[in-house]
């Protein structure tokens, strides 16, 4: 039996491994990508709105769906991080998990 070449070897391995990789997650590359980029990004927007305590936010994506937790100081500022975050390119919804500071 001919032995196949390193290169032959690694493809036919990357082959059988890359859809295992993403089974275990359920997300694929890109869908993760994705995610990491729409996080980013709506981190970003609410660092830079002076009306969000972005700091005290944290983000959350799956799937396009963002989770918004933590604490935040008054109502205006927990419905302005929801609209923030529903403002993103890629958004499909938004779950507001955040709790006013008493």
């Amino acid at each position: 039996m001919p032995k196949l070449s390193y290169w032959k070897n690694l493809a036919l391995a990357l082959a059988i491994a890359a859809p295992l990789a993403t089974i275990g997650c359920g997300k694929t590359v890109g869908e993760a990508i994705d995610d990491t980029t729409i996080t980013t990004r709506v981190k970003t927007a609410m660092l830079n709105d002076p009306g969000v305590g972005g700091l005290r936010i944290d983000v959350d994506t799956f799937k396009g769906v963002v989770t918004l937790s933590g604490r935040v100081k008054t109502q205006a500022e927990k419905e302005q991080a929801v609209a923030l975050a529903h403002m993103i390119s890629g958004v499909v919804e938004v779950k507001d998990a955040l709790q006013i500071e008493p």
